[in-house]
């Protein structure tokens, strides 16, 4: 017996052996559709459109803390991002530290998106700096939003504006009406509208003038490296084809293993050319993106009370609750 599945994904070399056939789960054939994050999230949310599909960590604990319980995890994690090293922030806004964005306007795609969890998060217990002391203007349209689907509401004393259709976050960053930009999307889908290169506008920095140095001693320190994305299975599937949910996690890790062994070829050439100091070697062998919950337990977790803290779940989720119990040993 095989099963024919729907699955949604974004594209990277993790997943990519998935999306090109070298890696076929075990008695499942899988009908990819290759969708932006933002796209993928609200579609699944709004109309649960694939079988299998990427997912917001933070929109699956906030739904299924909500009683939403159409979607069970998978602990594959296809993305992963220091979100707090890509904070913007205009030249002129007098933003020199992460203490100084208290009191001032920031904007943000979605303010319960996973990559704005974990920059608020890392903000709040590394520097001090929290959620109630900034001003939020949010991005996406009600109907559009992942909030519009999760029954979000703003947290008490946190401030969350809607930013007008005419305006976006790039806009108002550029005008001077936003101070700072929590996280910043441009790519073409149907949810985000900004379309300017913040990254490179002579008015706009990063708000750490390394964020390569500040990843490293924030995971140096925590020994987190967050992920936003996780995998869900529709339950009533898993339910009545429990052996769907290990041969798909057995996929992704085998997946992975093929991007890691690409990699480690990669590296092996720039290595015996002789360039690269030899000290390099263990950096490069070393695989930081790991799946399953052995793995990850501590990051997951941390993400889970950053969700309770941030008032975006009115409990603190626990990984039984989020992932198939057959995986919660892997």
């Amino acid at each position: 017996m095989r099963l024919q599945l729907s699955i949604a994904m974004t594209s990277n070399p993790r997943t990519r052996p998935i999306f090109d056939g070298r890696v076929v789960p075990e008695g499942i054939d899988l009908l990819g559709s290759r969708l932006h994050p933002s796209e993928m999230f609200w579609r699944q949310l709004r109309f649960a459109e694939f079988d299998v599909s990427e997912m917001s960590l933070s929109s699956l604990m906030m739904a299924l803390a909500a009683g939403d319980d159409r979607w069970i995890g998978l602990p594959v994690f296809t993305t992963r991002k220091f979100f707090h090293t890509g904070v913007l922030v205009r030249r002129d806004a007098g933003i020199e530290s992460p203490a100084d964005l208290k009191g001032k306007r920031v904007g943000v795609p979605e303010f319960q998106q996973t990559a704005a969890l974990w920059a608020r998060g890392v903000l709040a217990h590394e520097f001090g700096v929290d959620q109630t002391q900034m001003e939020f203007w949010m991005e996406r349209k009600p109907q559009h939003s992942h909030a519009g689907t999760t029954g979000f509401a703003p947290p008490p004393g946190v401030t969350i504006h809607q930013i007008p259709q005419e305006k976006s976050i790039g806009s108002m960053m550029v005008s001077g009406e936003l101070q700072a930009a929590l996280y910043y999307i441009v790519d073409r889908n149907l949810i985000d509208r900004s379309t300017v290169d913040l990254w490179h506008h002579p008015d706009v920095r990063t708000l750490f003038r390394d964020p390569p140095a500040e990843g490293r001693r924030y995971y140096e320190k925590t020994g987190i490296f967050p992920m936003n994305h996780a995998m869900v299975v529709r339950r009533r599937l898993a339910e009545k084809y429990p052996w769907v949910v290990l041969n798909l996690l057995k996929a992704f890790q085998q997946a992975n293993r093929l991007a890691d062994e690409c990699r480690l070829e990669l590296a092996t050439y720039h290595l015996e050319t002789g360039l690269l100091p030899a000290c390099a070697r263990k950096a490069l062998e070393t695989s930081v993106a790991p799946h399953g919950i052995a793995g990850n337990q501590m990051v997951l977790e941390t993400a889970a009370k950053y969700s309770f803290e941030q008032g975006l779940t009115k409990r603190q989720m626990r990984l039984q609750e989020m992932f198939a119990a057959s995986v919660m040993d892997h």
